[in-house]
């Protein structure tokens, strides 16, 4: 994508080529890049720089609509459309949901499973029961939607943060849906209260978790805070676990962050001059986040 709409509030809409928005100093870069927009069908669209081995800068945009003249269908996102259909088939054919934080994502990525697989017998939920280390740290009838344990007819659908993610960005039915979702082997939530994308994030009284989700505009130089794309008074800290980010998901540096996908269990709450929401990675553990970078 060659050129963006640049539209800030009480200023006329800007249009910029990929050229000459490149050229702009880095504070005005920074001071644009989350009001970027498609110029031929509104999507959020996002700036990404030149990189070191050569690639060109770029516009580009997760949410071109299926007509859009710049939509050109690639491998992710044919993956992702791919993800949300077989989300929203486990979510037809399934009474709940279970995350593995376990699935890695180039073991995702290996060995897709088909809705039929993902549905687990009683049996497979007694073996791969997930556990939380650490989470008993916060009292969990803070954050629990449901105490009881799954009942011993229920068919337990199992899906990794990657495919999940997919969804959500490509509109399954994940987010609004009254599926039963289980962040542990015990505990659940209804997906509609659990997965948030970020324009709706907000604090909760009591520092219970979410799935929160949606796509990323930047990071700051250093790498130590993530800029949402859907909201401009989000920010996500990442500087006490960034190196173990960065090898997870192969960032280089940050322009692999720029328009990347992005879902992460934590909690959001306010700084300290209530002026921006934090959110935060519950237990500062990667597995608990996926982050899917955008094309080249």
């Amino acid at each position: 994508m060659l050129d963006a709409i640049c539209k800030i509030d009480l200023q006329p809409d800007m249009t910029y080529s990929v050229f000459k928005f490149q050229v702009l100093n880095d504070a005005e870069i920074e001071r644009l890049r989350q009001h970027l927009f498609c110029p031929v069908c509104d999507g959020k669209a996002y700036f990404r720089k030149a990189s070191k081995d050569g690639k060109a800068a770029c516009f580009g945009s997760r949410y071109h609509q299926l007509d859009c003249a710049e939509f050109k269908p690639s491998a992710s996102r044919q993956r992702e459309e791919q993800d949300a259909t077989e989300v929203n088939q486990l979510i037809t054919e399934s009474d709940a949901l279970k995350i593995d934080f376990s699935r890695s994502p180039s073991t995702a990525k290996a060995k897709p499973s088909s809705p039929q697989t993902a549905v687990l017998d009683k049996k497979a939920q007694s073996n791969d029961a997930l556990e939380l280390p650490n989470q008993i740290a916060e009292p969990q009838s803070q954050y629990l939607d449901d105490k009881r344990a799954h009942q011993p007819d229920q068919r337990i659908g199992s899906q990794g943060l990657e495919k999940l993610l997919n969804s959500l960005l490509r509109g399954s039915d994940l987010a609004s849906s009254d599926l039963w979702v289980y962040t542990d082997d015990k505990y659940r939530w209804r997906a509609k209260n659990l997965f948030v994308n970020f324009v709706d994030a907000e604090p909760t009284d009591n520092g219970s978790p979410r799935m929160y989700w949606g796509t990323l505009s930047h990071s700051d130089k250093a790498m130590l805070w993530l800029n949402p794309a859907d909201s401009k008074d989000v920010g996500i800290p990442i500087d006490s676990f960034k190196g173990a980010l960065q090898q997870r998901f192969g960032v280089e540096d940050r322009r692999d962050l720029e328009g990347a996908g992005i879902i992460i269990f934590g909690k959001c709450f306010w700084n300290k001059d209530k002026t921006r929401k934090i959110i935060q990675l519950w237990n500062r553990d990667v597995t608990r986040m996926h982050l899917s970078k955008a094309d080249d």
